[in-house]
C-alpha cells in the first residue's frame, strides 16, 4: 500500500529543549494510524510541524505528501492539500449555527456575497455523511460535545480532506458517542480517507488502528502492525513508558475516619433557565482519609453538582445544607468555600484551571496569595520557595518555576493545578476528571498523589467518566443519573455492570414516570 504521508528525520528544538529528535512517521493511503506516547513525548509538536503551525525552516527534516515534498508556511498551506487537524479544544463558535461554523473562513460566496442556500444545502449533505440529524441552522451552543465533534469532522470534509488528524477526539465523550466517532473513522477508511488518531484511550486505539506508532522522549520507538501481530494494551504501554506496568492503580490500605463533609437535599437550577432543575435533592458525605467516586454518563450532572458546591460556581436558586464536621457552613461564594476547607480541581484545566501565559510560580500560588504576600505586596522569595517545593514534591517536569504553564505537557499542567489547590490547604478536595487527556504513566503519578492526600486524612471526591478508574482508586462510589444519586456502593461490591444497571434502571423509572 502506498504512503500518503512520509515525515523523515524531523527534529524540532526549543530553547534548552529538544522536543523531537530524528522522528520518522508514515501514513498509508486509507489507513487508520494510531499515534501514542506519554505527555511530553512530542505528539502535538510533530502534528504542529506537519500542519505548518511550526513553519518550514523552524525544524529539520522533510515532509512528503502524495509523493511531493512540502514546505508549509502555515496551516492554510497544509489544508489546501487536504491535511486537516481537529484539535482536542474544538475550534467552534458557540453562538453561530452549524452551517456558519462549517464554512467559517471558507465561505460559499460569489463576488463577496455569501450564498446561504448553497451553504445550507452543502451542510445538509455533510451532516448526513457524519450521521448528524440536526439542521444547518442549529446553534453550536445548543448541541452536546459529541455532536460538536461531528460538526468539526463535517467541517474537515468540506475542505476535501485526504488525511484527517484527530487529537484526543473522545476525551470528552461518553462511551456511545466515542463508539459512533470510531465507527465514522472506519467508514472514512472505506472511502480512502486516511486518519491519524492521537489518544490516551488505548482500548480505542487497539480497536480501530491498522498500525500504531509510539513516540517516547521525542523519538520514534516502535511502529506495530495489527495485520502482523495483535495490538495489546500491555505491549503499547511497555513501548510508551519503557517498562512493564503490571498494575494501573497503586495499592493503598484505606484508613477512613469520621465524616468531614456532606450535603443534604442539595438542589440546583440551570444557570440560564431557572425553571430547569439540574441537581435534584442530592445528599452525600465523605470521610477523612476516604476517596469517594461519582460515576455517571456525560450530562448526568456531576460537574454541575461539584461546581455548585464550590462557592456556587454554577447554577442558581441553589438550596440545601452543606456540613463540615457536622456543622452547617456557608459555601455560597468561592472565598467562603475555601474558608470552609473546600477546593475544586476543574475538568477544564486550560480554560478554567490555569493562566497558560504565566509561569509555574505564579499559577501555583494563585489560590492562596495571602500566604505569599505582605500588605497586598507579593513576596517574590516566598513565592519562589513555595513553587519550588510543589515542583519537587509533585514531580512537575519543567525547565524551572519560570517556565510558562502553556508549554508543559497535559500531565504536568494537571500537577500545577493540583499544586495550586493544595497550597490553599484544603480538607476536602473535589477532583473533576483529574486524569482527562493524560497518558498512563502520568495517570499513575496522579493516582499516587490522590492516595497520599487520603493518607494525610483529607476527604477526596473524584469525578471520572472512566469506570475502571473509579473502580481502581475509590473506596466508595455514588452513581449519578439525570441530576440524582441513584445508587451508592462500597468499591468491593461495585462493578461496571452494577453501575450501568443502576443508571439504566433509573432512566427506565424516569421514562415510566413521565409516561
Amino acid at each position: 500500500m502506498d504512503n500518503i504521508l512520509e515525515m523523515r528525520g524531523i527534529t524540532k528544538e526549543f530553547p534548552g529543549v529538544k522536543a523531537l529528535s530524528d522522528v520518522n512517521l508514515t501514513v498509508r493511503q486509507g489507513e487508520i494510524l494510531g499515534l501514542v506516547g506519554e505527555n511530553g513525548a512530542g505528539k502535538s509538536t510533530l502534528m504542529k510541524v506537519l500542519s505548518g503551525v511550526y513553519p518550514h525552516g523552524s525544524y529539520a527534516g522533510e515532509i512528503h505528501f502524495e509523493g511531493q515534498e512540502c514546505r508549509f508556511r502555515g496551516i492554510h498551506d497544509s489544508e489546501k492539500l487536504g491535511i486537516i487537524i481537529i484539535h482536542q479544544e474544538l475550534a467552534l463558535v458557540p453562538q453561530l449555527s452549524i452551517a456558519e461554523n462549517i464554512f467559517l473562513g471558507n465561505e460559499t460566496a460569489n463576488r463577496g456575497v455569501i450564498s446561504w442556500s448553497t451553504a445550507f444545502s452543502r451542510t445538509r449533505e455533510l451532516l448526513k455523511l457524519v450521521g448528524l440529524k440536526d439542521g444547518p441552522e442549529t446553534l453550536i451552543t445548543n448541541i452536546g460535545v459529541g455532536k460538536q465533534q461531528l460538526v468539526e469532522i463535517a467541517k474537515a470534509l468540506s475542505k476535501k480532506v485526504k488525511l484527517l488528524i484527530l487529537d484526543e477526539p473522545t476525551a470528552s465523550l461518553n462511551e456511545s458517542d466515542s463508539d459512533a466517532l470510531l465507527a465514522l473513522l472506519i467508514e472514512f477508511k472505506k472511502r480512502g480517507i486516511a486518519s491519524v488518531l492521537i489518544s490516551h484511550k488505548l482500548n480505542e486505539i487497539s480497536k480501530v488502528a491498522d498500525r500504531i506508532t509510539v513516540l517516547r522522549d521525542g523519538q520514534t520507538v516502535a511502529t506495530m502492525d495489527s495485520t502482523v501481530e495483535p495490538l495489546s494494551e500491555a505491549k503499547i504501554i511497555r513501548h510508551m513508558v519503557g517498562r512493564e506496568m503490571s498494575d494501573r492503580f497503586p495499592k493503598r490500605v484505606p484508613k477512613v475516619g469520621d465524616v468531614i463533609f456532606g450535603v443534604r437535599d442539595w438542589t440546583v437550577h440551570h444557570h440560564l433557565h431557572p425553571d430547569r432543575v439540574m441537581i435534584d435533592r442530592v445528599s452525600m458525605n465523605v470521610r477523612a482519609g476516604e476517596v469517594v467516586g461519582i460515576a455517571g454518563l456525560m450530562g448526568a450532572g456531576r460537574t454541575e453538582f461539584a461546581m455548585s458546591v464550590f462557592g456556587r460556581s454554577y447554577g442558581q436558586k441553589i438550596s440545601g445544607t452543606a456540613l463540615v464536621d457536622g456543622r452547617e457552613v456557608d459555601i455560597s461564594t468561592i472565598p467562603k468555600a475555601l474558608d470552609a476547607g473546600l477546593a475544586y480541581v476543574t475538568e477544564d484545566r486550560k480554560q478554567l484551571g490555569l493562566v497558560l501565559e504565566e509561569p509555574v510560580k505564579t499559577n501555583v500560588t494563585l489560590a492562596n496569595l495571602k500566604a505569599v504576600s505582605k500588605v497586598t505586596v507579593i513576596d517574590d522569595i516566598k513565592e519562589q520557595k513555595v513553587a519550588s517545593r510543589f515542583r519537587d514534591s509533585l514531580g512537575i517536569r519543567s525547565s524551572g518555576i519560570y517556565q510558562k504553564v502553556g508549554q508543559l505537557s497535559g500531565g504536568n499542567q494537571q500537577k500545577v493545578v493540583l499544586s495550586k489547590w493544595l497550597f490553599s490547604e484544603p480538607r476536602i478536595l473535589i477532583l473533576d476528571e483529574p486524569t482527562r487527556g493524560i497518558d498512563v504513566g502520568a495517570k499513575y503519578e496522579i493516582y499516587k498523589i490522590i492516595n497520599a492526600l487520603a493518607d494525610e486524612g483529607k476527604a477526596v471526591i473524584v469525578i471520572s467518566s472512566e469506570m475502571p478508574e473509579v473502580l481502581g482508586i475509590c473506596d466508595r462510589i455514588y452513581v449519578m443519573n439525570e441530576g440524582e444519586f441513584v445508587a451508592e456502593m462500597p468499591v468491593a461490591e461495585a462493578s461496571q455492570e452494577k453501575i450501568m444497571t443502576a443508571i439504566i434502571r433509573h432512566g427506565q423509572l424516569q421514562d415510566a414516570g413521565a409516561a
